[in-house]
């Protein structure tokens, strides 16, 4: 079983576990708010493209806000499924929602004041810091200074070249994803002038 259909389950389990009402990491957004994005992602590619496509956006906000009046045990169990076989997804399942499923299932876990990092085999974390490097130069792209990612066992990925200072963000591979995903619910090292991290902290980071 890959990674991402192991985050699938775990996620479809947390989503249950906290109910449909529960709070997210994305905006306003619900766990049932949630499972209905994920169902268009991955059973409606006619509106799925507003995700990426500015124009798009008002047919899936009204396709997504359809999809989120069905019942939450109905849309978790559709997730849970994974993209069906005619969906452009499934044969790169394992590739293209590996980030969509751990990102995802954090922004369940840590939208609760009481949330820990979890461990993460070794494998998984490799994984996860090779998904890092496809993305890394997007998600830092308008950060005012360089910007290295590290792990404490001294890998680095250089999200950003800029003349001038240097900001290093230490952490596992999984913290590093989530930050660069735009998440700051993470554990994170930082160091660099106080200034400078500040200000890559508060980078838009969004890919």
């Amino acid at each position: 079983m890959s990674l991402a259909q192991r985050e699938r389950r775990a996620l479809v389990e947390t989503m249950l576990e906290v109910g449909p009402g529960a709070p997210t990491l994305c905006g306003t957004w619900t766990a049932h708010d949630l499972a209905a994005h994920l169902v268009v992602r991955e059973r409606r590619p006619d509106a799925s493209l507003g995700i990426l496509v500015k124009p798009l956006a008002g047919y899936l906000d009204s396709v997504q806000a359809g999809i989120a009046q069905r019942p939450f045990a109905e849309l978790a169990e559709l997730v849970r499924t994974g993209p069906p076989w005619w969906s452009p997804l499934k044969p790169v399942d394992a590739v293209a929602n590996l980030t969509e499923m751990f990102v995802h299932h954090e922004d369940l876990r840590r939208a609760r004041t009481d949330w820990e990092p979890r461990e993460l085999a070794a494998a998984d974390e490799a994984r996860l810091w090779k998904a890092l490097r496809t993305i890394a130069r997007a998600a830092y792209r308008k950060a005012p200074v360089a910007v290295v990612l590290a792990t404490p066992q001294g890998e680095r990925i250089t999200a950003h070249k800029a003349d001038g200072p240097e900001v290093v963000l230490t952490a596992a591979p999984s913290e590093l994803l989530l930050h660069a995903f735009g998440r700051d619910e993470v554990r994170i090292e930082t160091s660099g002038a106080e200034a400078d991290v500040r200000a890559v902290l508060a980078t838009d980071r969004s890919v």
